[in-house]
């Protein structure tokens, strides 16, 4: 019985240690440019495929914003609420998830994303590329 209640124990652990690797969770958002908070986002699993949206917007004034300069079914939507990372999935031998996208609701443009977990899961490094170019973003895990 000691033995099943530890076996237990020990899933249970390393489950949430894999947790915390994972980009699924709520995160804030930290502009790479003032390094200010921008917002949260949440993101989620379904089926080995992360989406994230907006939860909320750090700046009071901006809660109505819209993204005026996004392009297709986005165009003049509301940014809370909008859903800015598609399509990223695990990379098979790597320790971050890419081969999706990243919508920056600011210039409305769309760069491909790559998410690495730092610091036990703590933070998540957000690298947005177009061609050869690219922006970091550092997120902070909420939960």
């Amino acid at each position: 019985m000691t033995r099943i209640l530890l076996a237990a124990l020990l899933a249970c652990v390393a489950g949430t240690a894999f947790a915390q690797q994972s980009p699924v969770g709520l995160w804030r958002t930290i502009d790479d440019e003032t390094q200010k908070e921008k917002s949260l986002v949440r993101l989620v699993d379904g089926g080995g495929v992360i989406t994230g949206r907006i939860e909320k917007i750090a700046d009071p004034a901006k809660q109505d914003s819209k993204c005026d300069k996004c392009e297709g079914a986005r165009k003049d939507q509301p940014v809370l609420g909008m859903t800015i990372v598609e399509g990223v999935r695990k990379h098979a031998s790597e320790p971050y998830w890419d081969s999706g996208t990243i919508l920056d609701p600011n210039n409305g443009k769309v760069y491909r994303v790559r998410m690495t977990p730092q610091d036990g899961g703590k933070s998540l490094q957000v690298r947005g590329f177009i061609g050869p170019f690219y922006r970091n973003q550092t997120w902070i895990r909420v939960e």
